[in-house]
């Protein structure tokens, strides 16, 4: 199988790994929040050093959110510019969903819950169960949810929720491109391609309207 590119800047920083059959050739991680600046270079040191061109790809990957607003925009443009530039098929997957595949791997047996704070009182969430669709929740409503059932959280700031959740333990760390990657390799690419030209390319997915400052200082919601 050609290699897949799978790139990530939806919460914080940027991540980018090159994957062929499931092995990774490159995986870089930077932190920081100048996506803009460095998420093509990063495309370009991690291809290097896979030693993969270009025109080798068969794959893109993106996370679309939830997530920052400007990160998710960020990566979603690189990431369709890619696709048509190459005319590759373009894979658009949850944070959410990276994340829980991300704690499948690391907690096998206990409930995952995918988290990544909303940086407004609450948290973007995601359980690994039923259809896995990413809601908004504060910590009392997701401890509720989760009814004392045994849960290790995964994200960015999972040990900081853990700690105010009953019966629940903490994987830490950012989204794992090499996850993601894998995640969009488990639906051919050709299918991917339909998806496309059936659905368009992946486009941003946002739980709540875009948080705008004023002059005054105040904060809003639009959307």
């Amino acid at each position: 199988m050609s290699p897949v590119l799978a790139l990530d800047c939806a919460v914080t920083g940027l991540g980018v790994a090159v994957l062929r059959d499931g092995d990774c050739l490159a995986c870089l991680r930077e932190e920081g929040r100048d996506q803009a600046a460095r998420l093509l270079p990063a495309i370009g040191e991690a291809l290097a050093a896979a030693r993969v061109g270009r025109r080798e790809i068969g794959l893109i990957a993106i996370t679309i959110g939830p997530g920052s607003f400007t990160g998710v925009r960020v990566g979603l443009a690189a990431a369709r510019g890619l696709a048509v530039a190459l005319d590759l098929p373009l894979s658009g997957i949850a944070t959410t969903d990276v994340l829980l595949a991300q704690a499948r791997s690391k907690a096998p047996g206990r409930l995952g819950v995918a988290a990544i704070d909303s940086r407004l009182g609450d948290w973007f969430c995601a359980l690994d169960e039923g259809d896995r669709r990413p809601f908004i929740a504060s910590t009392a409503q997701l401890a509720e949810r989760l009814s004392g059932r045994p849960a290790t959280v995964v994200g960015p700031d999972a040990e900081r929720l853990a700690a105010m959740l009953p019966d629940a333990d903490a994987e830490q760390g950012p989204i794992d491109p090499r996850a993601l990657a894998r995640l969009a390799s488990e639906v051919d690419p050709s299918e991917w391609r339909e998806r496309n030209r059936r659905e368009g390319l992946p486009r941003p997915l946002y739980l709540r309207g875009v948080n705008v400052t004023s002059p005054d200082g105040t904060r809003r919601t639009v959307g």
